[in-house]
């Protein structure tokens, strides 16, 4: 419990410090917005990277060389925590958007910082509003600015299998001519989810797989491009949980 208090205030104290900064950030945007998204995701990478210390979670990372450094790419991953979001995000070399579910949007100023880091609301009931912000996300992959889905299309509670991929995300690579890289996390529930309200220390694994060029593939094949990546990613996550010695569960 005492894992919980230090990482869930230590979030809370950044939130109300942090609105200073947040004024900065959206003036600086007014007038440099290279050097805006560079300063925002600085900042927020080291305030996640201090919650995970207060979370003790260990990160051991697989494939990081995977990820191009020149280009915007599209990350796809499995999800399971929360703390997919903040592990991840840590990790990326350049600004990245991650759509989101909307009611992320309403948590006081966390949802002002997703803004300024490009994140997207997705309403799952508004299917109309579902295909702008693929649109969207497009425009901004297209721009630069790099773009993380979990097209389980929410938090896998439970079950070995992970959720059916929702095909239409992968729209955002093939439109914005960016490069999938998969991402398989393994473990990660065991912070948090899998022993409400404790955080517990912990051991996860984040694995990049190679980037996926769809532009490089048959018609056929990327109509079902998001099978093909659940798949890979499902068969990552055995390998990985096994590299990690889990206990087999009942």
């Amino acid at each position: 419990m005492i894992r919980f208090i230090f990482a869930m205030g230590w979030l809370a104290v950044f939130l109300i410090c942090s609105i200073p900064l947040m004024i900065i950030e959206w003036i600086i945007g007014k007038f440099n917005k290279d050097f805006h998204d560079r300063s925002s995701l600085a900042i927020v990478q080291w305030a996640f990277r201090v919650m995970i210390v207060f979370a003790g979670t260990k990160v051991i990372v697989k494939g990081e060389e995977n990820v191009p450094k020149d280009t915007a790419v599209m990350y796809v991953g499995n999800h399971r925590s929360y703390f997919d979001i903040i592990l991840t995000y840590i990790r990326v070399p350049r600004p990245t958007g991650y759509i989101s579910k909307k009611e992320m949007d309403k948590i006081p100023l966390l949802g002002i910082w997703m803004r300024h880091l490009h994140c997207l609301f997705l309403d799952r009931h508004d299917i109309k509003q579902g295909l702008q912000i693929i649109l969207t996300a497009i425009e901004k992959a297209k721009s630069g600015i790099s773009i993380c889905v979990f097209p389980e299309g929410t938090r896998n509670k439970g079950g070995e299998e992970m959720l059916p991929f929702h095909e239409g995300s992968f729209k955002i690579a093939e439109k914005a001519g960016v490069p999938i890289i998969p991402i398989t996390l393994v473990n990660t529930a065991e912070i948090f989810e899998n022993h409400l309200p404790k955080i517990k220390k912990t051991t996860v694994i984040i694995e990049y797989g190679e980037p996926i060029y769809m532009n490089q593939m048959e018609r056929d094949e990327r109509k079902h491009i998001g099978a093909k990546v659940r798949e890979m990613i499902g068969e990552r996550y055995k390998e990985l949980e096994k590299e990690l010695q889990l206990p087999e569960k009942n």
